[in-house]
């Protein structure tokens, strides 16, 4: 007889006691095996795919996408301990089984279907590039065991049985089949603005539609002042309401609130905290980058793996916290003392589709200009993708803000705390400059540290951040620490 065990949310560790349901991976009915991830959810740290520790047969699942649940709330039941049946489900789940496939053929719709499982949305996902190849694949479910039906599993008896497609459905009209989208911010962005992603056809593989694809719809759509509905919602997937929902009361006509949570949520109460905790201040200088970038384009030209600026920055700040340890340290408040850190794990500002996230190259300080490129280049990626873990966004030590990829010239930023500094880097353009007694045009450069002035004075930080202008000017003064 089969068993029905309950999968809790677990510890995803780093102190985070609560998660939102971004995209759940199974459907009630699916067979999964152990191990399978069932849901990707988003912490304040980065998204996360939790495995289920069972094999069986969903029976049940706990929460729509978008909902916060807390560490310890159940995720899904699962029946476990008996074999599948005919019908492609274990005896323990094989009720729910068919209510889902009685809902494929359209007889009723699941009790626990809402708006926005109805769509298959997703909540908060970082977009990608316009043309681009999605970063993470589709996660295919796993086929049935052997004499399973293929009703075991949703969506894919629909994949089996539908008829091809309409000769209309190349201009729009896809039928009543899920629509490929990259990611669920696309399939959230479309549905906020009221926009019917069957009516699109994607540009990208296979038809998959971008975000691209759907921010042009947008565009076309407000060029000929027309709402961006191009046909009225279905009303299986999106149930009518009686009356209009009125606005939240403390919202006011034209106004729009967008709930501080998950990593915008967590960046918002560690810069709130960082400004009331830490008493920073900001110093800056301009340098001659014109013999930095010399050296970088000779580097380059002589084969081998490309060397990013960034890597040459972040190689220089290591060598000025060698000089000047007093910068890679934090502040226990409760001890009243100034912790002095003998590991450079540094931290990088990359901007994404999720916001502001600061992923940490580990052991910064051990590393050539070769490494720490393809670490920032791997670290990036995964970023851009939504797939960094919560350690690699943790356990900075100094951060690297290069702000002049925006196109300005300086900045004051907000300390990433705990940390004691940060070096900001402004963009590299050309200037008029005297150079060896004479006005020439070099490429020049605006850094600026903000650093805890608990940790340090004035003389301290000055000293290093003219080390590093001294770096970056003269990049032959590095060979002292090679």
């Amino acid at each position: 007889m089969a068993q029905v065990l309950e999968f809790k949310l677990p510890d995803l560790g780093e102190g985070l006691t609560e998660a939102e349901i971004v995209r759940w991976l199974v459907e009630v009915g699916d067979v999964v095996a152990v191990d399978q991830p069932v849901v990707e959810v988003e912490t304040a740290k980065a998204m996360v795919e939790v495995p289920c520790p069972y094999g069986g047969v969903v029976t049940a699942r706990f929460g729509e996408e978008g909902t916060e649940l807390p560490v310890g709330a159940p995720l899904l039941t699962v029946a476990v301990g008996a074999a599948p049946s005919p019908g492609g489900t274990a005896a323990g789940g094989a009720q729910e089984a068919a209510a889902v496939t009685a809902t494929d053929a359209g007889e009723s719709p699941r009790a626990d279907t809402g708006p926005a499982q109805a769509e298959g949305s997703g909540n908060v996902l970082v977009g990608y590039g316009t043309g681009a190849a999605p970063a993470r694949r589709r996660r295919v479910r796993p086929t049935a065991p052997a004499g399973a039906s293929a009703h075991t599993s949703v969506g894919s008896d629909a994949a089996a049985t539908a008829p091809p497609p309409a000769p209309g459905a190349a201009n729009g009209h896809r039928g009543d089949g899920p629509v490929p989208v990259i990611s669920p911010l696309v399939r959230r962005l479309a549905r906020e603005n009221g926009l019917d992603l069957r009516e699109l056809t994607g540009s990208g593989p296979d038809g998959l539609i971008l975000r691209a694809d759907v921010e042009y719809a947008l565009r076309a759509a407000a060029a000929q002042g027309r709402p961006a509905t191009a046909t009225q919602p279905r009303p299986e997937a999106v149930p009518a309401p009686s009356a209009p929902a009125p606005l939240p009361a403390s919202a006011a006509p034209g106004e729009t609130r967008i709930p501080l949570k998950g990593v915008r949520g967590a960046v918002a109460d560690k810069l709130s905290r960082s400004r009331r905790e830490i008493p920073d201040a900001t110093c800056w200088v301009d340098a001659d980058a014109t013999e930095l970038m010399r050296a970088r384009a000779a580097m380059n030209a002589s084969g081998g793996p490309k060397i990013s600026l960034l890597a040459l920055l972040a190689r220089i700040c290591t060598a000025a916290l060698a000089r000047f340890p007093e910068l890679n340290s934090t502040v226990d408040t409760a001890a009243r003392e100034v912790v002095r850190l003998d590991r450079v794990h540094l931290g990088f500002a990359a901007q994404t589709g999720r916001g502001l996230v600061v992923p940490v190259v580990r052991d910064a300080h051990t590393r050539d200009a070769e490494s720490l490129t393809a670490e920032f280049a791997r670290l990036t990626e995964a970023a851009h993708a939504g797939a960094l873990t919560p350690a690699e966004l943790t356990g900075g030590t100094f951060t690297l803000n290069n702000y002049g990829v925006f196109g300005v010239d300086g900045s004051t930023p907000i300390i990433n705390h705990p940390e004691a500094a940060m070096l900001g880097v402004g963009r590299i353009v050309p200037k008029p400059w005297v150079h060896e007694g004479e006005l020439a045009v070099r490429q020049v450069v605006q850094l600026s540290l903000t650093f805890d002035h608990r940790v340090c004075d004035g003389g301290t930080a000055g000293g290093f951040l003219r080390y590093v202008a001294d770096c970056v000017e003269q990049p032959a003064v590095l060979l002292r620490t090679v």
